[in-house]
C-alpha cells in the first residue's frame, strides 16, 4: 500500500501547483523508502526542476542533495552541474549549494558529474562548470580534498586539457596550482610539463599569427610563477632564444595597446634566472648576444671640429636593453668566457664601445632622474610622473649595474639586481648593494607601486641627447583570447592533437 501512496506522490508532479509543491517536499522526503522506484523519482523530481513556476524549481533544487545516494551521486551531481545555467540568481545559489553539499558526501562522485558535463555539455554549461571548480575548490576542507581526490582532479582535467581555449586553459592552471599535492617539486613540474605541452614548443613558432603568439604568452605567463632553481625553464628559455628573439620585430598580437616586443623580452628576463644545463648554450647566447647589440647603438661619428657630422642621436632603449642585459647576464654566467673566448677581438671591442656609448648617456639620465626625485617622499611619490620617474631610475640603476660587471676584466657576472617591475625581495647586504647603487638621494624603493605606463606618455627627459624611450608596461596587462570555442587558442584553423588553433 505505501508503494502506491508513494506513486501517487510521483504522479503529482503532473497536477496543478499545490500538488507539485507538495510533491518537490515528499519525493526526496520518502525517497530512501523506495530504491525500487528510485528512477522514477528522480526523474520525477527533475521535472519539478524545470518547472515553469519559480518557487517550486527552487524548492525542488533545494531538496536534491538528498537523492544523492549511493550509486545516484554522480547522476544528481551531472544534474545539478547542468541546473549551473540558470539565470535566476537565488536558483543560482542554491545549485552552488547543493553541489557543495554533496561534495562533502562523495567528492569523486559529485567531480565525476562536473567533469562529464565539461567534457560534453553545453557551453554555458561547460563555462560555468569550470567557473565553480577554480571558486569553490580553494573553499573546501581538507578532509574533503584528500590527495586521491586531487589525483582525480589532475587527471579529469588533463583530459580536459586536450581541447580548450585559452581563458578556460589560464582557469585550469589555476584550480591545478591551487592543489595541495602540486605545491611540491615534482608537482610544479608536472605543471610546467602540462603547459610546456599546451604551449606546443615542438611547433614551428609563427611570428604572424597573432593566435600563435598570444598562445605562447599566456602559457608562458602560466609558467613563470612555477620556475625556481629546482624547477627549471630551460625548454621555454630556449625556444624563446631560438625561434622568438630572431623574429622579434615581427610579433603580432591581438591584445591592443600591447608592447608585445617588451612583453616576451620580459618574459625571457623572468625566466632566465632559473635556467637549467642548455643543450645549445652557446648558440642561444650568440643570438641573445646579436639581439642585445640591436638596441646598444655605436656613437655617431663625430666631424673634425668635434660637431655631429649631422647624424642623429641613436635613441636609447631603456627598457628592452635592461631585459636583454639581464638575460644576457644570468644565461652567460654559465658560460663566463663567451665575450672573451668565443668572440674576436674586433666584436668584443666594438661591444665594450657600445657599453661605453649607452653607459655615458645613462649617466646622464640617471642625474637628472635623481635631482627631480630629490627630498620627494610620500604623497609626492606617488603622482603619475613621479611613479615613472621611480621605475626609470630603477631601469637605468639596474642597466648600469649589469654594464660595470661586463666591463670587468675578465667580464663577471656576480651582480644581483631585481628587476624593474618585480618586487624588491628582502635581500641580503651584497643583493640590496647590487640592487640600489643609487646614492644617498635616490628615493625609497616604494617603487613600483600602481600601474606602469609607458614613459613617454608623460615624461619627457632632459635634452634631447638620449631618448626617454623607458617603455614599461605594467606585467599583468593581460592578452584576452578571442573567438568562441573551437575550442581552440582563438578558434580556428585546424584540429591537431585535440585542439583547434
Amino acid at each position: 500500500q505505501h508503494k502506491d501512496a508513494y506513486q501517487a506522490i510521483l504522479d503529482g508532479v503532473k497536477g496543478g501547483a499545490k500538488e507539485k509543491r507538495l510533491a518537490a517536499q515528499f519525493i526526496p522526503k520518502f525517497f530512501k523508502h523506495f530504491p525500487e522506484l528510485a528512477d522514477s523519482a528522480i526523474n520525477a523530481q527533475l521535472d519539478l526542476c524545470e518547472d515553469e513556476d519559480v518557487s517550486i524549481r527552487r524548492q525542488a533544487i533545494k531538496e536534491l542533495p538528498q537523492f544523492a545516494t549511493g550509486d545516484n551521486l554522480p547522476r544528481v551531481a551531472d544534474i545539478l552541474t547542468q541546473l549551473l545555467q540558470s539565470d535566476d540568481s537565488a536558483e543560482f545559489n542554491l545549485v552552488n549549494n547543493a553541489l557543495l553539499s554533496i561534495f562533502k558526501m562523495d567528492a569523486k562522485g559529485t567531480l565525476g558529474g562536473l567533469f562529464s558535463q565539461i567534457l560534453q555539455g553545453e557551453d554555458i554549461v561547460r563555462e560555468r562548470a569550470i567557473k565553480f571548480l577554480s571558486t569553490k575548490l580553494k573553499t573546501l576542507p581538507e578532509e574533503v580534498m584528500t590527495k586521491e581526490v586531487e589525483e582525480f582532479i589532475l587527471t579529469e582535467s588533463k583530459k580536459v586539457l586536450e581541447d580548450v581555449t585559452g581563458e578556460e586553459f589560464v582557469l585550469f592552471m589555476k584550480i591545478l596550482s591551487g592543489l595541495k599535492s602540486l605545491q611540491t617539486v615534482s608537482g610544479r613540474q608536472q605543471l610546467v610539463e602540462l603547459v610546456a605541452e599546451q604551449a606546443d614548443l615542438e611547433q614551428t613558432f609563427n611570428p604572424s599569427d597573432p593566435d600563435c603568439v598570444d598562445r605562447l604568452l599566456q602559457c608562458t605567463r602560466q609558467a613563470v610563477p612555477l620556475f625556481s632553481k629546482n624547477v627549471h625553464s630551460t625548454k621555454f628559455v630556449t625556444y624563446f632564444c631560438e625561434h622568438v628573439l630572431p623574429n622579434l620585430s615581427a610579433l603580432t598580437t591581438p591584445v591592443e595597446g600591447l608592447d608585445i616586443q617588451l612583453e616576451v623580452l620580459k618574459l625571457l628576463a623572468e625566466m632566465s634566472s632559473f635556467c637549467g644545463d642548455m643543450e645549445k648554450l652557446e648558440s642561444n647566447l650568440k643570438k641573445l648576444f646579436d639581439k642585445l647589440l640591436e638596441y646598444m647603438p655605436l656613437p655617431p661619428e663625430e666631424a673634425e671640429n668635434g660637431e655631429n657630422a649631422g647624424n642623429e642621436e641613436p635613441k636609447l632603449q631603456f627598457s628592452y636593453v635592461e631585459c636583454l642585459l639581464y638575460s644576457f647576464h644570468q644565461l652567460g654566467r654559465k658560460l663566463p668566457d663567451f665575450l672573451t673566448a668565443k668572440l674576436n677581438a674586433e666584436k668584443l671591442k666594438d661591444f665594450k664601445i657600445r657599453l661605453q656609448y649607452f653607459a655615458r648617456g645613462l649617466q646622464v639620465y640617471i642625474r637628472q632622474l635623481r635631482l627631480a626625485l630629490q627630498g620627494k617622499t610620500g604623497e609626492a611619490l606617488k603622482t603619475e610622473e613621479n611613479k615613472i620617474k621611480v621605475v626609470a631610475l630603477k631601469i637605468t640603476n639596474n642597466i648600469n649595474v649589469l654594464i660595470k660587471d661586463l666591463f670587468h676584466i675578465p667580464p663577471s657576472y656576480k651582480s644581483t639586481v631585481t628587476l624593474s617591475w618585480k618586487p624588491v625581495q628582502k635581500a641580503d647586504a651584497s643583493q640590496k648593494r647590487a640592487s640600489e647603487d643609487t646614492t644617498s638621494s635616490s628615493p625609497p624603493k616604494k617603487a613600483s607601486a600602481g600601474p606602469k605606463r609607458d614613459a613617454r606618455q608623460i615624461y619627457n627627459p632632459p635634452s634631447g641627447k638620449y631618448s626617454s624611450n623607458l617603455g614599461s608596461f605594467s606585467y599583468e596587462q593581460r592578452g584576452g583570447f578571442r573567438g568562441g570555442r573551437g575550442r581552440g587558442w582563438g578558434g580556428r584553423g585546424n584540429r591537431s592533437r585535440g585542439r583547434i588553433y
